[in-house]
């Protein structure tokens, strides 16, 4: 592990308790200047293959002590309650990321930059298979990162990067390990990474375990029961890997392999646990020029290829297997950077994925189905002064097989085989331009753009589904006939970042002329003696649209050596069927937070207070949420034992044990499971 995860004194442990609201890749570290050494890292990197300090779009990023002490059992949790973003909350196990109100195949989640192959999309009952217990940075895009990674990251993108496959030299032997015990759940995690090495070759290992009971939570009544706990949300898990670089003096080749696995309860499903496992082999390299070379026009070659494996298991109370969920997949991905042709720099790219899915049992709601699909992108940027400009285009070929009943088929459900072909196309024209301030410097008044035209093939499961959906209660139609989903959209942002404080304000309007939608059609299917409200998969017109404002301001201290700051969020988004006009599901309230840091010597803390208003726009049948407000306190102080660093931390939550629901639930799950009630997680890390 990086010495991102530990910062030598508590200063930056304050200050990296900022930047979990604050897009921490736009600012400098508070407590790094004042300590005199270490610095956050200002380049993002997901989406920024120039590495341009000045990044348009708007981010967030999530590493060292501020990733510590905001990590949860899930992905989706760990970043809920960043500037728009929230999460799918089906129980405590299975919560996908949620940007801007989009969800499912509308935001990307990648492993280092790679496709995390998995059925997490799918249902809303299927947990990504990646543990936050040994992610060591997650970087958020938000808003349409098509251009560089297609029409299924029109909401944004998740990257959660690791250190598996080293990119840098390493000195001798280092590592890390950490316990956390406590939560809702009554949670025993632990994680330890090694690493070791020398300046030709650098490997890495680590492995994390977690086991967790059923999430407790304040009294609240459900199907008639009154009740403390979470029903069949318990979790037992754990993963390892082990990769390893050759490394030379103008860049690195490297391989990794890894292993998931995770057994949990389906909350809507009280008699069912689901089996997952997954398997991924993983290479990486990158190569670029020698910097003496002014005459080369290739600059830089990075590529990225991985082949995964990936099972899931429903099992019933008498240990048979319901349904079995198989999904395989290979992708490739090659970035070629060339020279600077005066103030313009560019970088072009191809990528290829290839899927296949199976679902067999009685839950099958999709046939087995394969996935093809390639893209060719480019990407260039003109730098001058205080103007950045950006263009670009993706052109994609997707192909979706179905292999229909098959000859086995008991019953013609999903009729023949059918394979339908896609040319979703992407542009995009962004801008930053600094208003008041030194063109390169951190500080001042800058003004951002982003126009996009998005396009995205249906994916298999909006294209085949025919059968009971249990996990949402529903019976599911696809349409074979479905066309491309497509949006254009535009992100306006205006940022201040001075010495003591720092505002940005977003807004933002994507325009949807086909979304897919899933829709009540007000018809009812006899299924297994039961009926049930049919949904189907068509394509509407919609409208989303929203804002996101933040800001921080370092207070006088009131004590010799402190530092303290106040920070504040308030985030909107407000989505409309405009053929219905309903509003579209599950989106987020309007949503605001207000914390207080305090970094004294070798101690750094945070209050918060995070509220969230009645949420009663929602499609004619589901239901209001109501809002609420909680919080938060944080305590953690560095100490340095037997030569090596340690943190100690300690998180309440939910301190007034107030009972809350999520709006961006499904509603067969909402009642279900509310939000976790008042608990204590603590939590030692050690690094030598």
């Amino acid at each position: 592990m990086h010495s991102t995860i530990f910062a030598p004194r508590a200063l930056a442990l304050g200050a990296s308790l900022l930047c979990l609201s604050l897009s921490c890749a736009a600012q400098t570290s508070v407590a790094a200047q004042a300590a005199g050494s270490e610095k956050l890292n200002k380049v993002v990197l997901t989406g920024n293959p120039l590495r341009s300090q000045d990044l348009a779009q708007p981010s967030n990023v999530l590493d060292g002590d501020a990733l510590i002490l905001r990590r949860a059992a899930t992905l989706g949790e760990t970043l809920d309650g960043l500037p728009g973003l929230s999460s799918t909350y089906f129980g405590p196990n299975s919560n996908r990321p949620t940007i801007r109100g989009l969800d499912g195949d509308r935001v990307r989640i990648l492993s280092n930059s790679g496709a995390s192959v998995d059925a997490s999309s799918l249902s809303f009952d299927h947990a990504v298979p990646l543990d936050p217990l040994v992610i060591e940075r997650i970087e958020v895009l938000r808003g349409a990162a098509a251009l560089l990674y297609g029409g299924n990251a029109v909401g944004g993108v998740v990257n959660t990067i690791d250190n598996r496959i080293p990119r840098q030299a390493q000195q001798g032997l280092s590592g890390a390990t950490e316990l956390r015990l406590g939560g809702g759940a009554a949670e025993r995690n632990g994680a330890m990474v090694v690493e070791g090495g020398d300046s030709k070759f650098a490997w890495h290992a680590d492995a994390s375990a977690r086991r967790a009971d059923d999430l407790r939570v304040p009294s609240f009544t459900a199907d008639g029961v009154t009740a403390t706990r979470v029903r069949n949300s318990a979790s037992d898990s754990h993963g390892v890997a082990l990769g390893g670089s050759l490394l030379f003096a103008n860049g690195y080749a490297g391989l990794s392999v890894d292993d998931s696995r995770n057994d949990y309860g389906v909350t809507v499903e009280p008699d069912v646990m689901v089996q997952m496992q997954r398997q991924r082999l993983s290479g990486a390299g990158e190569w670029r020029v020698d910097t003496k070379d002014t005459q080369s026009l290739l600059q830089r070659l990075s590529w990225r290829l991985g082949s995964s494996r990936y099972e899931h298991r429903e099992v019933e109370g008498n240990g048979d297997v319901g349904t079995i969920f198989k999904s395989s997949g290979k992708d490739l991905r090659v970035e070629l950077e060339h020279a600077k042709f005066g103030p313009v720099q560019g970088v072009v790219g191809l990528q290829w994925e290839d899927s296949d899915f199976s679902a067999l049992g009685a839950e099958a709601l999709v046939p087995s189905t394969s996935t093809r699909s390639s893209a060719a992108f480019v990407l260039e940027q003109y730098a001058s002064g205080p103007l950045t400009l950006s263009a670009g285009a993706r052109l994609e070929s997707v192909r979706v097989k179905s292999d229909g009943d098959g000859p086995q088929a008991e019953e013609a459900r999903f009729g023949p085989a059918s394979s339908r072909s896609f040319s979703p196309h992407s542009f995009s024209l962004s801008s930053s331009y600094k208003l008041l301030g030194e063109p390169a410097g951190t500080k001042g008044l800058s003004l951002t753009a982003n126009l996009n035209r998005t396009e995205r093939a249906p994916m298999f499961y909006e294209l085949h589904a025919n059968g009971v959906h249990v996990a949402s209660g529903a019976f599911e139609r696809g349409d074979v006939n479905l066309g491309k989903e497509r949006a254009n959209g535009l992100d306006l942002g205006l940022v201040w970042q001075g010495a003591e404080q720092m505002l940005r304000l977003n807004v933002y309007r994507t325009q949807f002329s086909s979304y897919i939608a899933l829709d009540a059609t007000g018809l009812q299917i006899e299924a297994d003696g039961e009926a049930l409200p049919e949904y189907a998969f068509k394509s509407v017109r919609a409208l989303l649209q929203g804002f996101e404002l933040e800001g921080r301001l370092d207070l006088p201290a009131l004590l010799h050596g402190a530092k303290f700051s106040l920070t504040a969020q308030l985030d909107g988004v407000r989505g409309e069927n405009r053929d219905s006009g309903e509003a579209l599901p599950r989106l987020a309230p309007l949503r605001a937070s207000l914390g207080l840091d305090l970094g004294y010597g070798l101690w750094s803390g945070r209050v918060e207070l995070r509220g969230a208003a009645r949420q009663d726009r929602v499609p004619l049948y589901d239901r209001p949420t109501a809002g609420y407000g909680l919080v938060k306190l944080s305590l953690a102080r560095q100490f340095r034992i037997a030569g090596t660093d340690g943190l100690w931390y300690l998180r309440l939550d939910n301190l007034g044990n107030k009972l809350a629901y999520s709006a961006s639930s499904v509603a067969t799950i909402r009642d279900l499971s509310p939000l976790p009630g008042r608990s204590a997680h603590t939590g030692v890390q050690l690094r030598f």
